[in-house]
């Protein structure tokens, strides 16, 4: 099984729940690559089985406009029957960006692995949740 982890972090917080999913898949047998949205290649959809996607909330409670979301749009496309799992951080708000980037994923058709993980800022505490969140992501059976 191979993973993508694809994030955008503007503070580091989505960037260490990445990496802290990424251990959790690994224990599970995946081999997973994370990578910054900065230094993804669009043709990356050939190389994996699995993607998930990382995004922090914007002010506005959407995704992240400028950098995250115009590669996103590119991939969301072609993803097909592809596994997606969703996570990032919220600094205030109530997860509303989160809700509706998984109804995006459901309108879309794609195949949406639980509901997208949203923890609010540094997620510290949460590295298990994180790790857990992981290892189901690896070992998930559509």
């Amino acid at each position: 099984m191979r993973i993508a982890i694809i994030y955008y972090s503007g503070t580091g917080n989505t960037e260490l729940m990445a990496s802290y999913i990424a251990n959790g898949a690994r224990t599970n047998g995946a081999t997973v690559d994370v990578i910054p949205i900065s230094q993804c290649d669009p043709t990356c959809l050939e190389s994996y089985d699995r993607f998930a996607f990382g995004c922090p909330a914007s002010a506005q409670e959407d995704l992240e406009e400028i950098e995250f979301l115009p590669y996103y749009e590119k991939l969301e496309a072609q993803l097909g029957k592809k596994v997606v799992a969703l996570f990032g951080s919220y600094s205030w708000g109530n997860q509303e960006w989160m809700d509706k980037w998984n109804q995006r994923v459901v309108d879309k058709r794609l195949v949406l692995f639980e509901k997208g993980l949203a923890i609010q800022d540094e997620p510290t505490q949460e590295k298990q949740t994180c790790t857990e969140f992981g290892k189901r992501f690896a070992a998930y059976n559509p």
